[in-house]
């Protein structure tokens, strides 16, 4: 079985004087985050969601999935202090629901991370399938440089660096087992599911997505994200 696993625990503090966290401001009328869990929710390879929230907008959440008919969400958690504590509350849900012996899937996956679909879903599960792990990148559109201080150290050849970006997909039981690992050890910064899965030994995989899988953080994104939508839906009109 594949299990989404959406986490919205951040508070949105780079999103400027909202006073709504971002996961949760409109687009259309609809909240990011609704956009974002209903393409795990029209995959037909997706068997179950579990979605980490802050905890003072858990009823709002169960609210939303009754009103856009999120028949998949499973359960609604609460997240934690950072993003690795708020993604291993929603493994343990995950673990509790359908346990940790078997060979689920799960797909690590951005709430404020709309602009993806179907295809790259299912291209990460098959990766999974076929390598043990995946996580999308997309190709770096300009040069990237190392510092030494204040000064280029060494500029990258751009034909081999990615941007990482997320679904991030594992077995659950591997991922949950390295996140046992850390809680034991002490270690509670990994910047993300592929970072800490190669700090405890796997060679991490990669599935190719386009640049527009934006994670709206900051109100350029939000815009951005906006502004696609509206190109959307203007195409859709002059198809009609």
């Amino acid at each position: 079985m594949n299990r989404a696993l959406i986490f919205a625990g951040g508070t949105g503090q780079r999103m400027g004087d909202s006073s709504v966290p971002k996961q949760f401001l409109l687009a259309y009328s609809k909240p990011i985050i609704v956009h974002t869990i209903e393409h795990f929710e029209r995959c037909s390879q997706i068997d179950g969601i579990v979605v980490v929230c802050l905890e003072n907008y858990i009823d709002y959440m169960l609210r939303l999935k009754e009103e856009y008919g999120l028949t998949k969400i499973v359960s609604v958690v609460p997240g934690g202090p950072t993003g690795q504590a708020s993604i291993f509350n929603g493994l343990k849900e995950l673990v509790r629901l359908y346990g940790a012996d078997n060979d689920d899937i799960v797909l690590v996956h951005d709430g404020v991370r709309p602009l993806i679909d179907e295809k790259l879903i299912a291209d990460n599960i098959a990766c999974v399938q076929a390598n043990g792990n995946s996580v999308t990148v997309a190709n770096a559109a300009e040069t990237v440089v190392l510092l030494g201080g204040d000064v280029v150290d060494k500029v990258m050849d751009r034909k081999f660096c990615r941007l990482a970006k997320a679904p991030q997909c594992f077995y659950l039981k591997d991922i949950y087992a390295a996140h046992l690992k850390a809680a034991a050890e002490g270690i509670d910064d990994f910047i993300d599911s592929a970072v800490l899965m190669q700090h405890y030994g796997a060679k991490i995989h990669t599935v190719n997505c386009s640049a527009i899988n934006l994670k709206i953080t900051t109100p350029t994104d939000y815009y951005l994200f906006k502004a696609i939508l509206d190109a959307r839906e203007s195409e859709q009109i002059k198809l009609l």
